[in-house]
């Protein structure tokens, strides 16, 4: 990256990336930023569920399938998807939170996460989930893709926390010095960028329940969810830098050719309820 005019205008960001630690072990921003997702996401589920007279005891599970499809779709998703070389030939860092430096090994927590990995797999803890539960598979997916815009908002903004996934350099006057980059031309925030779309989408969508949840068919707020966000996704990557050094030079990065099937699968369900209503 190139520096820009050191008296343009921008915001320097260089936060603690642990406001306390408990026994020791420093608490980071983002994964405190998972949690109020997680926890935001289980309340709005909740209500859903409630509003759809279903039982209690057959919601608790689903949090559970959920947390672990997540976590483990989302750590798979990066490992494989970004950094499948090193990761393939150093498979125990790719479950581990741990990461082998100077020949000793170090707890790092989970820093690489990718969203779309993440997708794949609550899709997959939901197959799982249904297969217990016998719930109808759309209207479980309609429960969470009202709750995912909030959680992936919490996500963004952890990212930011972390002063990672910038954008380029700008000349915005909303433009942030990520200190912690080493680089000292301001960038497009585009962590937060995600992060207040997400949040627009999340309100959309609960505006969209409450006034009209018996008049939609089913599959309309997973499709909603999924193809606002993944759109978004597509487009704000090209302000981007790229994250990974074999995405220099390709027409579309991995975060935009990952979201082109979750855009289109987000199509097709809105397609789908709008039919199934008629």
């Amino acid at each position: 990256m190139t520096a820009m005019n050191p008296l343009h205008s921008a915001i320097v960001w260089d936060p603690s990336i642990s406001p306390f630690s408990i026994l020791g072990f420093e608490v980071r921003y983002y994964a405190l930023c998972w949690m109020i997702g997680l926890l935001a996401a289980y309340f709005v589920v909740s209500r859903v569920y409630k509003n759809g007279g279903i039982k209690e005891e057959l919601f608790d599970p689903l949090f559970f399938y959920c947390f672990f499809g997540i976590l483990i779709g989302a750590r798979l998703g990066h490992c494989l998807f970004y950094e499948p070389e090193y990761y393939l030939s150093h498979p125990l860092e790719m479950i581990l939170p741990i990461k082998e430096i100077n020949g000793s090994w170090k707890f790092i927590g989970y820093s690489g996460l990718a969203s779309h990995g993440g997708v794949i797999g609550v899709v997959t803890g939901l197959l799982l989930y249904i297969r217990k539960t016998k719930l109808p598979f759309m209207w479980v997916l309609d429960s969470l893709g009202i709750a995912a815009p909030i959680f992936s908002a919490m996500v963004r903004l952890g990212n930011l926390m972390n002063s990672e996934i910038i954008g380029l350099p700008t000349e915005m006057p909303w433009g942030f010095v990520f200190v912690k980059t080493g680089i000292t031309a301001p960038c497009h925030p585009a962590q937060l960028y995600e992060s207040l779309a997400y949040f627009a989408v999340f309100i959309a969508i609960i505006i969209l329940y409450r006034k009209h949840k018996e008049k939609v068919g089913t599959g309309l707020y997973a499709g909603f969810t999924l193809f606002t966000i993944f759109t978004f996704r597509f487009f704000v990557e090209y302000i981007k830098d790229n994250q990974v050094a074999f995405e220099d030079g390709m027409l579309l990065n991995m975060g935009q050719i990952l979201s082109i099937p979750l855009v289109i699968a987000g199509g097709y369900l809105i397609y789908r309820s709008t039919r199934n209503k008629a």
